[in-house]
Order: structure tokens, then C-alpha cells, then sequence
């Protein structure tokens, strides 16, 4: 008995995905942060299947009627019911849409081998799902048992695409390379890959080749291939040629102002920015919320970012959350608390990275204690840069116990591993206030990896303020080794020596610097 099931029709609903890695090759877990809907779940006006013909419609979120169709998929496979390959390609479909990643794996266990092996399109629509959720080896394996691979770019484009996220960028070049061997035809939709790949890469005599590919394929008119070839000689270093591609675009989008843009801004040139920007402006294209915390995060003078308030202000941009964190940021960089401090108050929503910038804001101030006070009463998660800048708080402000709390809670209360910035700043807390010995300890017995020169270089700083020329001799031996160019800790190391009178020391330290040529 064969049962035909209708292809799905799943309304859209806004999911945030938030996908993780402690490498680059690993599985991504995810952490699903879905919005109720109250649509149901639609299918064709076909003849009823019986897997859900006496079932009952209910209010039921986009993740739920998935569950649901894949319980009956899995149960009618155990029955011996065959599902129809446009069944598992909309389901496949479905998942890439949700970013549903559990439930595609689910959906791959149904599929016969045979079948994926004899279908194109459904082996590609899986790969691309593998690619895009970061299972990249997974990814490789469906393209490696793929049919016919070389009807089309999409599979290629997929897989090429996946590596680049990830930042195996000479992988992704590698799969470009062997698509031209094996006679595949790159499209549109190839070059912004591979270039984006180019440019994490850095090498510009890549960028040209493949440049040149584009001009033999007849894409130099492609506003999306352009654009990418911009962003690509930008992040290259050759800011000139990127200028030109820019100038061939015929008709602009506002991607092409925003990547011009960021490159100036990437390479330091503020002047060359501004002049993209108003431009881009005088043309009415309006810079997206990226490119204006860019120039914000970079622009020398506040009568700058008084203007670019003033223009946010305007366009009706200005709670933009992105925007507003970038002006606060601003002003607070400039000294102008105060007006940073009625920006957050303004803001109709808030984020992690508002909290971590006004706190950061207040790097110097008892203020940043309360702000975190605040965060937690308004139910919003610290991350790992909060405790960084509350850290850093406290060893300035000399309050150990808070620091030693703050530690206590980051760890046990809200489950963050510490980071070096966290150990370097426990070790500066203790260093600060003159507590070398546990300090010293933090690294010795408390870290769970070895340290590196944040660390030791806050240990020797402390051993600097406080005549301790024993452990900072520790710690200068260990910089001499993470950073043999590093002049500072020879000097510092120096300056401990010639404050408990150890001249000889001294002058072995110097000879030092001149044998690894660090005496101008």
C-alpha cells in the first residue's frame, strides 16, 4: 500500500536562531527563541491522507506542526507506508526556513538511500541544510554520494557557501577550484561566495583571478557580484581597486553605499567615509543601522556625532537599537555621560549590548554596580563581555569582595566558563590591591587553561606597583616567551629590579634587549 502525502504549506514565523561552536567543524547547537502564532497549519484541498484524516485542527506553533507531520512520517514508515520525494523535498524546505536542524536529521533518516542518490534536487536541498546550519561535514558527505553534481551550480554554491561561514576559507576556494575542473558553470549566486571568501583569505592575487573569471562569464554588470568584488579588494588591502569596481556599479543599491562605506571606514579613511555617506545621502539611499554604529564607533569629534544623531533624529531612525547603542557608546567615548545616560533611559527596548555599553560607560564609577543591578531586576541575561567590564570595575575600584562575587555569580548563577579577559582581570583585581600572592595563585591553581599574555602581563604590572620582584621575575620569564618583541616587560621587569636595588639585574635585562635587537 502506497500513501501519497500533500506537499506542506507552512505560514512564515519569525524564529531566532542562535548557533554555536567551539570549533569551526563541530555541530552547532541551538537554542530556539520562538513567538506563539496563532495560524494553523494548511495543507492543499487535495483528498484527506488517512495519517491525519481524523485529527483535529489546533493552535499549534510552526515547530509543533512539524513535530506533528514527522511523528506521522515516522510511524507510517514503520507501517511500510512509502512518503513521495515532493513530501521530503517541502519538509526539507520547511526545515531550512526554521533553521530546524533536530527535525531535518529526522527527515534524513526517512529518506531511502536510493532515492537521494537517484534525486538531484532532493540531495541538494539537504545539503544545503547541513551547509547552512554549520554541519559542514555532514554537508560534504551528501555532496560526495550526489548524482550528476555537475547539472547546476546550486550544490556547489551550498557547500562552498557553508565553508566560508564557518571561516574555512580555503576549503570553500579549494570547492571553487574543483568546480571549474569538473566543467560546472559558477552563476550569480557563486562569485559573492567564493569572494567573500577571497577576502577572508587576503590575498588579492586570488580576488584578481577570480575577478577575471567574472569578467570571462559576463557578470560585470551583476550589481550583487559587484558589490561583493567591493567588499572583497577592501578587505584585501587594495581600498583603490575597490574604489573603481564602485564606480563601474551602474545603478547603486544601498548595499553597495554601505560596503563602499565600511571599507573607507575599515581602513581608517574617516574623510573618504563621510563623503560616501553624504553622498549616499544627496542620492536617497539611507545607511542601514551597521553603517552608522561604524562611523559612530570611529568618527574623532563630537560635533561629528552630534550631526549624525541629528541626521538619525531626522529619518526617524533613532531608538534603531543598534543606532541608539552606537550613540551612547559615542558620547560616552567623548565624555558626555550625561547624555549617553538619558539615551539609555529613552530607549523604548534594550539588549545585552545596551547594558554591556552603559556599564562599560561607567568603567570608572561605583554607577556600573548599580546599572548591573539594574540589568538583572529587568531580566536581562549578562554575557561574558559583562563580566568583563564588571571585572574590570571592580580592580579598578579596588572592591575585591565584589569582584570575587561577580566571579562567583557569573560562573555558578548564569553557567559562563571564564576567558582569559576574566582571569586577567581577577589577576588585576588581586594585583591592584596589592594581593600578589593570590593573584599568582588565580594562575597557578585556578585557570583550566594556560595563560597568556593578558595574564601574566596584569601579574607584572602589580609586581611593578608593589616592589614583588620574585614573581614578577615569573611572569617576565613567561612574557619573554609569549611576546619576545614585547619592550614594555623588559622595561617593566627593568624598573622592578631597579626599585629594590638589584642593578646588576638591571643591566642583564638591558643586554637582553640589545641581543634581541628591542635597544632603540
Amino acid at each position: 500500500m502506497v500513501t501519497t502525502l500533500q506537499p506542506l504549506s507552512l505560514h512564515t514565523t519569525k524564529l531566532t536562531i542562535h548557533c554555536s561552536s567551539n570549533s569551526k567543524r563541530s555541530k552547532k547547537p541551538k537554542q530556539l527563541h520562538q513567538k506563539q502564532s496563532t495560524k494553523l497549519l494548511s495543507f492543499s484541498n487535495s483528498s484527506p491522507t488517512p495519517l491525519i484524516i481524523y485529527q483535529k485542527p489546533q493552535t499549534q506553533t510552526k515547530l509543533q506542526a512539524l513535530e506533528a507531520i514527522i511523528k506521522d512520517l515516522e510511524a507510517s514508515s514503520e507501517n511500510g507506508i512509502d512518503v513521495d520525494t515532493e513530501t521530503f523535498a517541502s519538509l526539507l524546505e520547511t526545515c531550512y526556513k526554521l533553521d530546524a536542524m533536530d527535525y531535518c536529521l529526522r527527515v534524513h533518516r526517512l529518506i531511502p538511500r536510493n532515492l537521494l542518490r537517484r534525486n538531484v534536487g532532493l540531495s541538494s536541498k539537504l545539503l544545503r541544510l547541513y551547509a547552512s546550519c554549520g554541519y559542514i561535514e555532514e554537508a560534504h558527505q551528501v555532496f560526495d554520494q550526489m548524482p550528476k553534481r555537475d547539472v547546476s551550480a546550486f550544490a556547489w554554491n551550498s557547500l562552498i557557501s557553508g565553508y566560508t561561514e564557518l571561516g574555512l576559507y580555503e576549503d570553500a576556494m579549494a570547492l571553487y577550484f574543483q568546480m571549474e575542473e569538473e566543467g560546472v558553470e559558477p552563476d550569480r549566486f557563486t562569485f559573492p561566495r567564493v569572494l567573500k571568501a577571497c577576502g577572508g583569505i587576503g590575498f588579492v592575487q586570488i580576488g584578481e583571478a577570480v575577478h577575471r573569471h567574472v569578467v570571462r562569464l559576463g557578470f560585470v554588470g551583476d550589481r550583487f557580484v559587484l558589490n561583493a568584488l567591493v567588499d572583497m579588494y577592501a578587505k584585501c588591502g587594495d581600498i583603490v581597486k575597490a574604489r573603481k569596481v564602485f564606480d563601474k556599479i551602474g545603478s547603486r543599491d544601498k548595499v553597495s553605499w554601505n560596503t563602499m562605506l565600511t571599507a573607507y571606514m575599515r581602513h581608517g579613511l574617516l574623510l573618504q567615509a563621510l563623503d560616501i555617506f553624504h553622498q549616499m545621502v544627496r542620492e536617497g539611499y539611507q545607511p542601514d543601522s551597521v553603517t552608522i554604529s561604524t562611523i559612530l564607533t570611529a568618527v574623532p569629534s563630537l560635533e561629528l556625532v552630534v550631526q549624525i544623531h541629528g541626521w538619525t533624529i531626522r529619518q526617524g531612525v533613532e531608538w534603531n537599537l543598534s543606532t541608539a547603542n552606537s550613540l551612547i557608546a559615542a558620547y560616552s567615548n567623548h565624555g558626555k555621560l550625561k547624555r549617553a545616560r538619558w539615551l539609555f533611559c529613552q530607549m523604548p527596548e534594550r539588549d545585552v549590548v545596551t547594558w554591556n555599553t552603559i556599564i562599560s560607560a561607567h568603567s570608572k564609577s561605583p554607577e556600573a554596580l548599580v546599572y548591573f543591578e539594574q540589568m538583572e531586576s529587568a531580566g536581562a541575561l549578562p554575557d561574558a563581555i559583562t563580566f568583563v567590564s564588571m571585572l574590570s570595575v571592580c580592580a579598578h575600584l579596588g572592591l575585591v569582595k565584589d569582584g570575587e562575587r561577580l566571579f562567583s555569580t557569573m560562573k555558578n548563577r548564569y553557567r559562563i566558563s571564564p576567558i582569559m579577559e576574566h582571569y586577567a582581570c581577577m589577576v588585576n583585581l588581586y594585583g591592584r590591591a596589592g594581593l600578589i600572592k593570590e593573584a599568582y595563585g588565580i594562575i597557578m591553581e585556578g585557570m583550566e587553561f594556560e595563560a597568556g599574555p593578558t595574564v601574566w602581563g596584569a601579574l607584572l604590572y602589580a609586581c611593578y606597583l608593589y616592589g614583588n620582584a620574585e614573581i614578577g621575575e615569573v611572569a617576565a620569564e613567561r612574557l619573554f616567551d609569549l611576546e619576545p618583541d614585547n619592550e614594555y616587560n623588559f622595561e617593566l621587569l627593568m624598573k622592578i629590579y631597579g626599585n629594590v636595588g638589584r642593578l646588576d639585574d638591571v643591566e642583564r635585562v638591558r643586554m637582553m634587549m640589545v641581543d634581541r635587537g628591542l635597544d632603540s
